[in-house]
């Protein structure tokens, strides 16, 4: 018997894996999207996209974009009381309308 891996991406089985309808390769504007500093947005990994892509711990977590780095955007996420920088592709995370007053 050999031993379990422990890569990153194990035990992601469910996180990782896309319905039957959204199989394939994303749209050009998924890939191209752009984000403002201050904007909020979600982490939803895209495993069709390895480039870019953040750990699976981080999928579903909101944070606020911070700065840009090359062609990502860095996101800080609270994780319980410790603020927390992920640096993700495009790709991987999706605009959230806060409807600041």
């Amino acid at each position: 018997m050999s031993k379990m891996s422990h890569g990153p991406r194990s035990g992601s089985r469910m996180k990782m894996t896309k319905s039957i309808k959204e199989r394939g390769y994303p749209r050009v504007n998924d890939m191209v999207m752009s984000f403002e500093i201050g904007d909020y947005a979600a982490v939803r990994i895209n495993p069709s996209i390895h480039d870019g892509m953040p750990f699976h711990n981080f999928q579903g977590k909101t944070g606020v974009i911070v700065a840009k780095q090359g062609e990502c955007y860095i996101l800080a996420i609270n994780v319980g009381s410790v603020r927390k920088k992920l640096v993700a592709a495009p790709v991987h995370l999706k605009k959230i309308d806060v409807g600041k007053n």
